[in-house]
């Protein structure tokens, strides 16, 4: 955008709904003045029509000064992100433990992974799930020099691969390490398979394939794919070898992430709006978005001295709400956070339904249903993600995706605290209009950070503060006193008893502020050990939660404990359950 005008939509086209929003400026600010979610696939300009008819209907008044006619609305500025479908991915190596370490470092990108070895699968099934329909990208790897469990098979499977991309010229293929000197891979392959040069460019993994000069920028972290190489740049591209003993593999990384379309993805784009807003209100934010084919979590932090605001992010299939593919382990998954009494059949058709029609059955049980399938979901993005949970607890966590709408505030507090666990405080809201995607798509750093100045009030539903406090003990008695606490708003309160091993919620109004202190018998861990601890509190729809469960939540294995459990803190989540 070059210009301010009056009026303005956001469109965030997702694969389960699209979200219209309308924004306009009439006096000097802008601000959010309504939004609409509809079923994808949906025609924004007719969803745009029916909010301007809602807004002019509500507001003549506003709608005359923002020159906003109901029949115009399809031919106002917009900024626009989206969400693609997923794309398989097969990873290939000579062992279990090198497709083991190729399938993590593949599984912190919007892949869907695929893995596969002589260990796990004969020649015949590597053949098939390298020429499924829909595979048009493979990623053979190996160590440098080859390990031991690497050494017997990896000519065959060099081999192997080499034979697919003859026979399927369109595959995009990735070789991580050495395997275009091996004798078997250039038989296999014939004249593609010719090393590139040494002075051959980075490998920009585009889908145009030609080479920029640079490692593509796949997260907000910094850095250029050393060692990453273009040969025959359509067709292939040279990485750097798997890593034996250190973390995930970023050029790596980025080269796959480059290979993806990532100009207006919503996931993508994201990353750079939760940037600024971190910058802008001056907090540690976290943002975490479950989508229905993947997830997101982002790590920004506000600019220090001269240093710009910095930000990490991982997108991932993995925090899927429903898996491109519905098998045991997922069911499994589900079920372990249902308080219901579906069994794995049924599970696994509800599932379905999911994915097929994920915006249907949105209430009641359904809603239950959907918001087990996002636990589930933030537990995988929380497995993958463990680097950023080692991170010190934000000051604000943004939530996002559809998948938290239908829920009441307190079952998606609840949510988090769960599965994204970590000792602290940290205030929770919702991307309710899911503004941070089309906001990215806003390139000027600055102009970007005007409008999300102007829309900050408008921008985040507050559901609440969440507390969560370790090694409490949970005592021999049930409800046995381990602490209280106590705020000091207006003037003190009375203290509150607090259990251990429990979770309560406190009634705190939306903009309203606290300091809440907490006394224990024992010492306890909030980022260090203490017996009184002190920290600043805010409100919001959901209020606020202290939780004294174990940091990991342990849950009995048995079915019915587990389930007995969960229901209890349904109980406080969901007015009015009965079970």
């Amino acid at each position: 955008m070059t210009s301010a005008p009056r009026a303005l939509l956001a469109v965030d086209a997702g694969l389960a709904t699209t979200t219209v929003s309308l924004l306009g400026r009439p006096g000097g600010r802008w601000r959010l003045l309504g939004s609409l979610s509809v079923p994808a696939p949906a025609d924004p300009d007719a969803v745009a029509t029916v909010l301007a008819g809602r807004v002019a209907a509500a507001d003549r008044g506003l709608a005359d000064r923002l020159d906003l006619q109901p029949g115009d609305a399809p031919e106002l500025p917009r900024l626009t992100s989206r969400t693609p479908p997923g794309q398989p991915l097969v990873v290939i190596a000579a062992s279990r433990r090198a497709v083991s370490l190729l399938q993590d470092v593949a599984t912190r990108t919007p892949w869907h992974v695929h893995a596969a070895s002589p260990e796990t699968h004969d020649p015949r099934e590597m053949t098939e799930l390298a020429l499924r329909p829909g595979v048009d990208t493979l990623l053979l790897g190996c160590s440098d020099p080859p390990g031991p469990d690497e050494r017997g098979a990896l000519d065959d499977v060099a081999a192997l691969v080499g034979a697919v991309a003859r026979r399927r010229p369109e595959l995009r293929i990735v070789l991580a390490g050495p395997i275009a000197q091996l004798r078997a891979w250039r038989e296999a392959l014939g004249s593609a398979a010719e090393p590139p040069p040494p002075d051959a460019p980075y490998a920009d993994a585009s889908r145009s394939g030609e080479p920029t000069g640079e490692a593509p920028d796949a997260s907000a972290a910094t850095g250029a794919a050393e060692g990453a190489e273009v040969a025959d740049a359509a067709r292939i591209v040279h990485a750097p070898p798997i890593r034996l003993r250190d973390g995930p593999d970023e050029p790596l990384r980025e080269i796959l992430e480059g290979l993806l379309p990532r100009a207006d993805v919503t996931r993508h784009v994201a990353v750079q709006s939760a940037i600024s807003l971190a910058d802008l209100l001056d907090l540690r934010l976290e943002l975490v978005d479950i989508g229905l084919d993947g997830g997101l979590r982002v790590m920004a932090s506000p600019g220090v001295a001269d240093g710009g605001p910095a930000g990490v992010a991982v997108r991932t299939a993995a925090g899927g709400l429903a898996p491109m593919e519905i098998d045991d382990r997922a069911v499994e998954s589900v079920l372990a956070w249902t308080t219901g009494s579906l069994d794995r059949h049924r599970m696994g058709d509800r599932l379905l339904d999911l994915r097929a029609r994920p915006w249907a059955d949105a209430t009641g049980e359904g809603a239950r249903r959907r918001l087990a399938a996002a636990r589930a979901a933030l537990a995988r993005l929380a497995a993958v993600t463990t680097d950023l949970g080692a991170l010190p607890t934000p000051d604000l966590t943004i939530l996002a995706g559809g998948a938290f709408a239908a829920a009441p505030p307190r079952a998606v507090a609840l949510a988090l605290a769960d599965t994204i666990r970590r000792t602290g405080a940290t205030q929770v809201a919702l991307d309710h209009a899911r503004l941070l995607g089309p906001l990215g798509t806003i390139e000027d750093p600055d102009e970007r950070r005007s409008i999300l100045r102007d829309l900050a009030d408008d921008l985040l539903a507050p559901i609440g503060t969440v507390v969560v406090v370790a090694g409490a003990p949970a005592g021999r008695r049930a409800n046995q006193r381990v602490g209280t606490l106590t705020f000091v708003d207006d003037g003190p309160t009375p203290a509150i008893d607090l259990h251990g091993g429990e979770v309560a919620f406190y009634e705190m109004a939306p903009g309203a502020r606290a300091t809440a202190t907490l006394e224990f018998r024992d010492a306890v861990r909030f980022g260090r050990r203490a017996r009184r601890v002190t920290v600043p509190v805010s409100g919001g729809v959901g209020g606020l939660a202290v939780d004294l469960r174990d940091v990991p939540l342990r849950l009995p294995e048995r079915r019915d404990r587990r389930r007995a459990a969960l229901v209890h803190w349904d109980q406080l989540a969901w007015p009015g359950t009965d079970r």
